[in-house]
């Protein structure tokens, strides 16, 4: 059968009746956030498995103008594409201690040789600096790649916020010093503000722990929104952000004294060894309770005492400690060292151990702590009676309503973590001996820089935070089509001939239309053009005998009327003029 030709068939026409549009009109059970069941519903993505997504061509238009603005900005900030392997060698891995992630997707090829799906490319580009970046004239330089990475999430969750594959640009820099590197970073950091503000995404900066990472400096940018799985605290006095790892907590906490309070006395408690456990035991808030966690810092021994309602922050104990890490000791260390079992550690009467105590604890007196003695706790026991804190450090994480340094006041907001940049240092060219000639004869380990953004997470981020109860809002930069073209009765000869024509001016004129000339009803056509979130619709209906079209943005409530002789220049200039602000 041949196919219906239009008046001229060969120059280029996007016919929905020709595309793939498969809008659902259910909303998916199993979708639990607004922006991912609009983007099923759109006809956007669609599930393959649990955290696997097909990109659906409306979902690929999207993600092509995004890997467009992205691949801009790069080159504004002189960065240099390329395209690394999705498989990793296994020994590269072996080489900085990652072969072990509980991410990975290892495989094996016929010849028995080991690989990883790539989760981050660290090692390949680091492998390739040590091959070709040898002397302080080849530095700086910073390399990108947009690519699909693999990670065996346990819990894929809202789509494409969080899956076992996404889309990501990637970028490293490379630089002969710390100074340098800071030049790099502010640049990228600067990239990423317009790669973000091009997107229609604001971002909230907020400092993040380096952790295992190293390096210096390390930022997260936050799309804040409800449907977002990470948390982060805000200074509602100035702003300033950070996640829960990194926060420090302010405030001024007087040591109190121990004037009328009893004796510390050693009670049973048998088989309590949980917060929970020992407070429903002893009838005491758990406010009133200390943990005492026993960790190894280095070569250290450390007692770290928080508030029972209270959580060990391990991050900042490293920092206050000045090592890169601490970690818990072992059942066996911890009874060599108290003589008791897990759950009955407490100060009193601990020797060879540092005891550091989180800032918080000095406000009260007449705590519950393990007894060092299986299946007792004492009861009463007070800071500078009955035992001595070393150091008084904040060490706990920060939660909503803890006082800022600042002297205001920490606020949770919940967002969505769209891009991330670190400095790694020198934590992978100093493993994998990507050295380099200083021009002094002195060969130095390249210092690194790692820029991390969510393509495929950015994508569904702005969907969270553009659309209303009808669908999506797309900004006119990212938009599938930035322009669609509805035939109202596809029966009716001149509101096809019309509706072609209109399409042929955008095109002319370089806006990228898509012509609805499906034999669906009106109404249909309207509903589907709010679902997928054209930022223009133009309707060829019942005005067309009086030489009229209606116009309409997607985010206004009525249209307009306009003649058909102006609608071509005036919608181009429309368009032109979004563009401009998002360039």
């Amino acid at each position: 059968m041949a196919l219906a030709q239009s008046a001229d068939y060969n120059r280029p026409l996007m016919r929905a009746s020709r595309y793939f549009l498969p809008t659902l009109r259910e909303v998916p059970a199993d979708a639990t956030v607004a922006s991912h069941r609009l983007l099923l519903r759109g006809g956007f993505i669609r599930q393959q498995s649990a955290g696997v997504y097909n990109y659906l061509p409306l979902g690929l238009r999207v993600i092509e103008k995004i890997k467009s603005i992205l691949r801009q900005e790069c080159a504004k900030a002189n960065c240099v594409e390329l395209l690394m392997p999705t498989l990793v060698p296994f020994e590269l891995l072996e080489e900085t201690g990652r072969d072990k992630v509980e991410v990975l997707f290892p495989t094996t090829d016929r010849t028995g040789r080991r690989f990883a799906l790539g989760f981050t490319h660290e090692e390949i580009i680091t492998d390739i600096a040590r091959n070709y970046l040898h002397s302080y004239r080849d530095l700086p330089i910073t390399l990108y790649q947009i690519q699909t990475k693999f990670r065996d999430e346990p819990r894929p969750r809202a789509g494409l916020i969080r899956g076992k594959e996404f889309i990501m640009l990637d970028a490293y820099s490379f630089d002969p010093d710390d100074a340098h590197c800071d030049v790099s970073y502010d640049r990228m950091w600067h990239a990423f503000d317009e790669m973000f503000r091009r997107l229609g995404l604001e971002t909230l900066v907020c400092e993040a722990e380096a952790g295992d990472i190293g390096g210096g400096r390390n930022h997260e940018f936050m799309v804040i929104t409800e449907a977002g799985e990470d948390s982060v605290l805000r200074d509602d006095k100035t702003g300033i952000a950070a996640n829960a790892e990194r926060c420090d907590i302010g405030g001024n906490y007087s040591t109190v004294g121990h004037d009328g309070i009893p004796a510390a006395e050693l009670v049973a408690t048998p088989n309590a060894r949980s917060v929970k456990e020992v407070t429903s035991l002893l009838a005491v808030d758990s406010h009133r309770l200390i943990k005492t966690l026993l960790v190894r810092a280095g070569d250290r021994n450390v007692a770290a005492l928080v508030r029972g309602d209270r959580d060990l922050n391990p991050h900042k104990l490293a920092r206050r400690l000045g090592v890169e890490r601490v970690a818990m000791m072992e059942s066996s260390d911890v009874q060599r060292i108290t003589g008791a079992d897990v759950g009955f550690a407490g100060p009193i009467g601990l020797s060879g151990v540092e005891i550091i105590a989180d800032n918080e604890l000095q406000a009260q007196n007449g705590y519950v702590v393990g007894g060092n003695v299986n299946d007792k706790h004492f009861v009463n026991a007070c800071h500078g009676r009955d035992f001595k804190v070393d150091r008084w450090e904040d060490i706990r994480v920060a939660l909503d309503g803890d006082p800022a340094v600042s002297g205001g006041v920490l606020r949770e907001v919940r967002g969505i973590e769209v891009g991330h940049i670190f400095q790694l240092g020198t934590k992978y060219s100093g493993s994998m001996k990507a050295h380099f000639d200083d021009g002094e004869g002195k060969e130095k380990p390249i210092v690194m820089g790692c820029y991390g953004l969510g393509v495929s997470r950015s994508l569904q981020a702005v969907v969270e935070v553009y659309n209303d109860e009808a669908g999506i809002i797309w900004p006119m930069s990212i938009a599938p089509f930035e322009v669609v073209v509805i035939v109202a009765n596809a029966e009716d000869e001149s509101q096809m001939k019309a509706g072609e024509k209109i399409y042929f001016d955008l095109l002319e004129q370089g806006v990228d239309v898509l012509l609805d000339d499906r034999s669906e009803r009106a109404g249909a056509k309207f509903k589907d053009a709010d679902l997928i979130g054209y930022p223009l619709r133009v309707v060829c209906g019942r005005g067309i005998p009086e030489g009229k079209a209606e116009v309409k943005w997607r985010h206004e409530e009525r249209g307009e009327d306009m003649p058909l002789e102006e609608l071509g220049s005036k919608v181009t200039n429309w368009v032109q003029n979004e563009r401009t602000k998002s360039a």
